[in-house]
């Protein structure tokens, strides 16, 4: 079976996902796995790009996008034109995007059908594109398989009709592989705090914010890494003693290290489908302090590296005191490898496939 994923987003984790997905069926016995990822994709432009059979013209910003929405059927032509020589059995959209009711009609002209990973039912608070969440059901309701990162999403995308039980399929979050990093080691100093992501409301800035002020100073340093708009949140982290603000756009070359430098990682989310930080955290031997909403605790059930709080200032600081105690016995835990959980997710997709999918086509 010849396996298409595509994601056609440029920047942040959805060309990650797309080539651990990838990689993942190409690790399946009897598989071949093609990418196709945007042209653009910061990904394809990294030090070690992965392989990508299908790099498509996207777009650079807001004209760009007009401009290929306005001329939507020359797009959906291109792209039945470079799917043909792939000859994909299968498709799988690996996170959606808004280009992607293009290779939906594609797909659609070769009568290849196609599975959809939705990270998310419903918007984040604070996040803006609110049509893409439109375009979202759109996609879904035309995919022959939905498959969601947690039980959390799966029962609001059946709750909201886009799914049956027939056509869902619950996994759970890889882990992404950015690099090495080195297993945890005794340091002197401070405890080495790390929030990684999108700096936006949902994401508990202001609840974090909260709890840090209630610890002593100096047991922690803390890096507040990411980009988003300027807020209250972030002036009074900023003032915090041991806190360094970093507002600015990671390229995934950098992750590893970030990773590498943190004792651990805090979620400190209001709200939450799951989290690719977490899987990237674990798999890095990192300890997760997160608070208790949305998919993260079920993302998180049976880890032992995991800490979960309820979203509140004083539980989340009382559970940051005691993993920063716990810090002063040696670490134990060792970077994982995610190629075992991405094979997995990708055999999985197989698997919950109806019969007259699964099939190869004749050609």
């Amino acid at each position: 079976m010849r396996v298409l994923v595509w994601h056609w987003g440029r920047l942040g984790a959805g060309p990650c996902f797309a080539a651990g997905l990838a990689g993942g069926f190409a690790r399946l016995p009897g598989t071949t796995a093609l990418l196709s990822l945007s042209a653009q994709a910061e990904l394809l432009h990294a030090a070690a790009p992965p392989a990508c059979e299908l790099p498509f013209p996207t777009y650079n910003g807001w004209p760009g996008l007009i401009g290929r929405l306005a001329a939507f059927p020359w797009l959906v032509r291109r792209a039945a034109r470079a799917l043909a020589p792939l000859g994909p059995d299968l498709a799988v959209c690996a996170m959606p995007a808004l280009l992607d009711l293009a290779m939906a009609g594609a797909l659609a002209r070769r009568g290849t059908p196609f599975a959809a990973v939705i990270h998310d039912a419903e918007s984040h608070p604070g996040d803006d594109l609110p049509f893409r969440m439109a375009l979202q059901r759109r996609l879904a309701r035309r995919a022959a398989l939905l498959v969601a990162l947690s039980p959390h999403v799966g029962a609001k995308l059946l709750e909201q009709g886009l799914a049956s039980n027939e056509r869902l399929l619950v996994a759970s979050h890889p882990p992404f592989d950015f690099g090495p990093v080195p297993a945890r080691s005794q340091h002197e100093g401070p405890f080495r705090l790390l929030f990684f992501g999108r700096l936006r409301r949902y994401k508990g800035l202001d609840l974090l914010a909260a709890a840090l002020a209630r610890l002593p100073a100096g047991l922690f340093a803390v890096r507040i890494v990411g980009s988003g708009p300027p807020s209250p949140a972030l002036v009074a982290l900023a003032a915090l003693e041991g806190v360094r603000v970093e507002n600015r756009w990671v390229p995934e070359a950098e992750i590893a290290n970030l990773l590498a430098w943190a004792d651990a990682v805090v979620l400190p989310y209001r709200e939450a489908s799951q989290s690719g930080v977490v899987g990237a955290a674990l798999a890095a031997g990192r300890p997760v302090v997160a608070t208790s909403v949305g998919g993260l605790a079920e993302q998180l059930a049976g880890e032992s590296l995991a800490r979960l709080s309820a979203p509140e200032p004083e539980a989340l600081a009382a559970c940051l005191a005691r993993l920063a105690e716990e810090s002063k016995r040696p670490a134990t835990a060792a970077p994982g490898t995610s190629e075992a959980a991405w094979t997995e997710l990708a055999g999985a997709i197989l698997a919950a496939l109806p019969p007259s999918v699964g099939a190869p086509r004749c050609r």
